[in-house]
């Protein structure tokens, strides 16, 4: 394995850190000490070949067993894949001291969940070059990722070359950007991923999502002379790419031709693979994968199936949502079968980046990745209705979890995605408490008894209202999805305000920076920018010991799309820099007040009632050091 050339190894106090953690483990006190600078060229390392793994399911090849003892390193697999992961295990087991390279002792039997774990890159909307997605690819598999599903073709572009209608890729039919893969680069890419254990699903999608068709050919794809045409470009795609399966889409489209799936998953058939169609979408026939899309269906009885629900990055943000990738239980299920194949997490670019860098960052890529590389290996996770963005508190289970894994996902970062685009810092230490919600009756600059005084509850209008608490940079009172998705008020109603507060231990007077804000703005929608002065259309503020904070001057404050073609500037928090704020020895007091009016409005499709507070150093890079958050410590406003 390529990687594993250890001399730039992260040293790691204590044990490594594992990204996904191993089905099973077990440390010793002995230590393997590596002679030289490559794992591989070391002579004590040795690899079986086995025909079963004890405590392994039967036919799994992905799976591996490594034994480290003082003496060797053993590894014991039956796949040249489960070598490869293997590798790719020991390449986060090895740790540098002064110069030394050694790997703890330790016996570990692994094996995946699921045998689909996958992420997606909409690149009929905006094309992104191969050496990026080679990177990409090479990067993730080195965290067992292993399917890349590409969405080649839209209403934007037909990214794919064709020796049958050479024009579909012509810059004339393509209304964003620019740019098309040849059938050259796609052997290419194809083999590249091969040789990582990374399967390609191609996708084009069909017969809806497809004017690029329709701008270069003159045909809707469903009539007669469209279908046929389209029937010999799907069936020269099937051959170019040497994969297992082929994905047709057939999603957000009326019908019109009744037998136009099952005609197109018969080319696809005829061809080796196995069909791929989106559900809710056409049927393209009993024995087609369905990739579920929408939260509200549910995997069906008898039919395979890929998970991509509450996977869409493009409506994420890169805290809270962490949280809820992270205990997906893909297909409502525990691990994996013959039919609950796995999951692919999507990149959808409705709304124009500005970039391809702009794509993994504005997406939290790299972090979503590493928190669905772990759940996807593992299984097990929690319906999203039941945990969703709710993190809890430490001592509760999954809180504690997932406290772990964002320990090793951060050292991780450091030892293996060096320079790469990672809008995540470390979380679970931030602590709240929720007061309200009050009935603002449509007046969202209406004042309520948090603004003067912090308590456990408060009397209004005759009511008692209590304080709740929670945990975490990102707190949702109601998720984008309502009820789908869990959040801190169960049944939380429009017009109504809360409050958030919480103290932050500072043990030096500094200034820092706060990454600060109560919206986060879907990659995939047309959500107006801030007027100038304001945080946000819902009157939202945010005081710091007792003096308000102005909201920072935006590039577009006050754009309204009509389109989305305008990309995002800085109105995510993480795209621009943090606020300066000054934060004085000893406990600060931070109180956010969080209005709501309707649940979607003119400016915001899909309202998203919601906070986002993080103190940062001024540069937006790291945590300043010895800083503690304890809503028990808060100081009544001078």
């Amino acid at each position: 394995m390529s990687h594993i050339l250890f001399a730039q190894a992260l040293f790691c106090s204590g044990q490594p850190a594992l990204v996904p953690m191993p089905q099973k483990i077990s440390w010793t006190t002995e230590t393997f000490f590596i002679k030289g600078s490559v794992l591989q060229s070391d002579t004590r390392v040795f690899r079986n070949w086995v025909d079963e793994l004890p405590g392994v399911p039967l036919n799994e090849h992905e799976a591996y067993c490594i034994r480290a003892t003082t003496d060797s390193v053993v590894i014991y697999a039956s796949t040249t894949e489960g070598f490869y992961r293997a590798d790719a295990t020991l390449e986060q087991l090895v740790t540098e001291s002064g110069g030394v390279l050694s790997i703890p002792g330790c016996t570990i039997t692994d094996y995946p969940a699921f045998r689909i774990r996958g992420f997606m890159h909409d690149v009929g909307r905006y094309f992104i070059p191969i050496p990026e997605l080679k990177k990409q690819v090479d990067i993730l598999s080195r965290f067992k990722i292993n399917a890349f599903h590409w969405h080649l073709t839209e209403d934007i572009a037909w990214r794919l070359a064709s020796d049958i209608f050479p024009a579909l890729t012509d810059d004339k039919v393509t209304t964003r950007d620019t740019g098309f893969y040849t059938r050259e680069e796609v052997r290419d890419f194809v083999e590249f991923c091969s040789e990582r254990y990374v399967t390609v699903i191609p996708e084009i999608d069909m017969p809806g999502h497809s004017d690029a068709f329709t701008r270069a050919t003159g045909l809707e794809m469903q009539s007669p002379e469209g279908k046929e045409l389209t029937k010999q470009l799907l069936q020269e795609a099937c051959e170019l790419f040497n994969t297992d399966y082929f994905h047709i889409g057939t999603d957000e489209v009326k019908i019109t031709d009744p037998g136009f799936a099952d005609e197109m998953a018969t080319v696809v058939r005829q061809s080796g693979k196995q069909v791929i169609g989106w559900w809710p979408g056409d049927d393209p026939g009993k024995d087609a994968v369905r990739q579920l899309w929408m939260g509200n269906v549910a995997p069906e009885t008898g039919r395979k199936t890929i998970d991509s629900r509450f996977l869409y990055l493009n409506h994420t943000d890169p805290f809270a949502d962490l949280f809820a990738i992270y205990n997906s239980r893909i297909c409502d299920s525990d691990a994996g079968t013959d039919l609950l194949l796995g999951g692919i997490v999507c990149t959808w670019n409705d709304r124009a980046p500005s970039s391809v860098d702009d794509i993994i960052f504005s997406n939290a890529f790299y972090p979503s990745m590493l928190a669905f590389a772990e759940r996807a290996w593992r299984g097990g996770g929690c319906d999203i209705r039941e945990c969703g963005v709710k993190m809890g508190n430490p001592g509760d289970a999954r809180f504690d979890a997932f406290s772990d894994f964002e320990q090793r996902m951060l050292t991780c970062r450091e030892k293996l995605l060096p320079g790469e685009p990672f809008p995540y810092m470390k979380q679970t230490d931030v602590r709240w408490r929720i007061a309200g919600p009050f009935p603002n009756e449509g007046d969202l600059r209406r004042s309520f008894p948090p603004e003067e005084s912090f308590a456990g509850s408060y009397s209004y209008q005759g009511s008692v209202y209590s304080t709740g608490v929670a945990s975490g940079a990102s707190v949702y009172l109601r998720h984008t999805w309502g009820k789908m998705v869990a959040s801190l008020y169960s049944d939380p109603q429009p017009e109504s305000t809360s409050y958030a507060f919480t103290g932050i231990y500072s043990p030096v007077e500094q200034e820092a920076g706060l990454w600060l804000s109560f919206h986060n703005y879907g990659r995939s929608e047309k959500d107006a920018t801030p007027p100038p002065g304001k945080w946000d259309y819902d009157e939202s503020k945010v005081w710091l010991n007792g003096e308000p904070l102005e909201p920072p001057v935006l590039k577009n404050a006050g754009f309204v799309p009509v389109d989305l073609e305008t990309p995002y500037a800085d109105e995510n928090f993480w795209l621009r820099p943090p606020l300066p704020v000054h934060l004085r020895q000893g406990w600060n007091t931070l109180l956010l007040k969080l209005p709501v009016g309707s649940f979607s409005t003119p400016y915001t499709r899909l309202v998203k009632w919601m906070f986002t507070a993080l103190i940062v150093t001024p540069d937006g890079k790291s945590i300043p050091e010895g800083l503690i958050y304890s809503p028990d410590e808060v100081i009544e406003n001078e």
